[in-house]
């Protein structure tokens, strides 16, 4: 199909679904998901945001005012997953237990508010990645419009620019936790101190970032484009003096750059060696 008939395939896929609850995070594919679905059902939607101390306050606060710039309903669910000793453990399955917290409060917010269906704005390419929280969808049943209509990241950037969307271009954004070593509890102070430093790096103008928390060690990884500048002295020594007071011994950058699920590759590297015995 070509991106028209992609798009027309998600009207009418969310025209079926009659009426929808949308987990919404502020993303350019869940943003997309929600503006789609407000476009094709109307009042019959609503995008639901699961606030807690893993979602920064600046992507919450983005996420609302997309959401009322477009007029779109929106509900924020308190979620309780740091309550979670599964979930604060912070082994491989840390996610499938944020995502089961959030589509069990979404599933009794559904059964209340007399929706039909729980959508979530999971798209082609996250087929390939390690994601654990889809396997907490399927158990909820929640369904994934934009995979039924075959869409990839880059065809939704491409709608959500047709569609004049502010975030079409906006870089991805994970949950605080992913920046936490697998094996470090995910407590609130951690996640305040990734989140605390991630903000300074903006700051400094750096817009795509992630700081990974590896205990006194912050490891800090920015796109490639931007790594001559951050590796000058004056902003190195403007970078150790923002993210030091946070609690961290060390700061290193990353020469890899930024790249997205970087801290998987330690399961993988703990897979291989497994099945190498």
């Amino acid at each position: 199909m070509d991106l028209a008939a992609k798009s027309d395939t998600l009207q009418t896929t969310l025209q079926h679904l009659g009426s929808v609850l949308v987990a919404y995070s502020g993303g350019t594919d869940s943003a997309y998901l929600a503006y789609a679905a407000h476009t094709a059902l109307g009042e019959k939607m609503l995008a639901v945001i699961a606030d807690s101390a893993s979602l920064p306050r600046g992507e919450l606060a983005a996420a609302l005012a997309f959401a009322a710039e477009h007029n779109i309903p929106t509900h924020v669910l308190q979620t309780n997953e740091l309550e979670s000793p599964d979930y604060q453990r912070n082994d491989s399955r840390r996610c499938f237990h944020c995502k089961d917290e959030l589509f069990t409060q979404m599933e009794a917010e559904r059964a209340s508010r007399g929706f039909a269906h729980i959508a979530y704005g999971r798209n082609l390419d996250d087929d390939g990645d390690f994601r654990p929280g889809q396997q907490a969808a399927a158990q909820h049943h929640a369904v994934a419009p934009l995979v039924t209509a075959q869409l990839t990241k880059q065809e939704i950037r491409q709608l959500a620019r047709e569609a004049n969307l502010s975030l079409a271009d906006k870089p991805a954004s994970a949950c605080l936790a992913s920046r936490i070593e697998y094996g470090r509890p995910v407590t609130r102070e951690n996640l305040s101190q990734v989140e605390q430093a991630e903000a300074a790096l903006h700051a400094l103008g750096f817009p795509q970032v992630r700081v990974r928390h590896h205990g006194d060690l912050a490891r800090i990884e920015i796109a490639i484009e931007d790594l001559p500048r951050a590796l000058s002295m004056p902003i190195l020594e403007q970078i150790t003096a923002a993210i030091k007071p946070l609690g961290f011994l060390y700061v290193t950058i990353d020469t890899e750059g930024y790249r997205s699920g970087s801290m998987n590759q330690s399961l993988l590297s703990t897979t291989a060696i497994r099945s190498a015995r």
